[in-house]
């Protein structure tokens, strides 16, 4: 809720910064007509031309940064949002950056306050299930670039530790996707135990385990092959088989069954 002007004549901005960054109603002139003020029509014609080159030809007319600025057109409607969108992809380097930031990040971004960082993060739930969806009920070995790219847009950019499972039945069909531990920025606290407990209350026959790196490098460490191997050892007497245990960077991934460590 706006404030009542002060003695002095000025009048509080609204606390969401879709508000915030509303331009001031212009002033009434003449028979009721409006003044447009010449930065704001400058704007709009550049939301038009952009609008127009996404519709006629798709994304691929258009650079990662007015891809965002479309998008932001939507949540802050009443500035120029090209700085705004240039600001982010020049701190978080990429799209994927840009949507696997914490809200908190996002919102160091001069323009971006609290309710965007929000619906940010929201748009990027909405593709993270997307992707997830795609998963469902199929053969997941089937679809191996699916599952990694499911998972390197849901853990990549993380800021701390996973450790997800990918629980699937005896066609190797995705049961349940579920994060079972977090960390800090270089360790996740993994019980086999608890993995195969969990398996066996979902009925899963495999696993594929999964868990990010926040430093960016997906190389498996010592711990890491370690633990693979517990969790290996625990669940075969119970017939259930680990296909993989992948790890997640911001620039790639390692498959340890890949590199033959299991």
């Amino acid at each position: 809720m706006t404030k009542p002007p002060s003695s002095d004549g000025d009048i509080s901005q609204p606390a969401d910064e879709r508000g915030f960054f509303a331009e001031q109603q212009p002033k009434r002139q003449g028979l009721g007509l409006m003044a447009v003020p010449q930065d704001e029509a400058h704007y709009h014609g550049h939301r038009d031309r952009l609008r127009t080159r996404y519709k006629d030809h798709g994304d691929t007319a258009l650079a990662d940064y007015e891809i965002l600025e479309l998008l932001l057109f939507r949540l802050i409607p009443r500035r120029d949002t090209k700085p705004i969108a240039k600001a982010l992809l020049e701190r978080f380097g990429t799209l994927a950056g840009v949507f696997g930031a914490s809200p908190a990040l996002l919102q160091e971004v001069k323009g971006i306050g609290e309710a965007v960082a929000f619906d940010l993060k929201l748009i990027s739930t909405v593709a993270h299930r997307t992707l997830k969806s795609g998963l469902k009920g199929k053969q997941v070995l089937a679809s191996w670039s699916s599952v990694i790219d499911y998972c390197h847009a849901a853990m990549a950019h993380e800021s701390i530790e996973q450790f997800r499972i990918l629980f699937l039945d005896k066609r190797n069909a995705l049961i349940a996707d579920e994060v079972q531990q977090t960390g800090t920025v270089d360790h996740t606290p993994v019980y086999p135990r608890e993995v195969v407990k969990r398996a066996l209350e979902l009925s899963a026959t495999a696993l594929i385990l999964v868990h990010n790196h926040p430093s960016g490098d997906p190389t498996p460490s010592r711990a890491d092959i370690e633990m693979t191997k517990m969790i290996v050892d625990t669940a075969k007497p119970l017939g259930i088989t680990v296909h993989d245990h992948i790890i997640i960077g911001k620039d790639g991934h390692a498959s340890l069954k890949g590199l033959r460590l299991i």
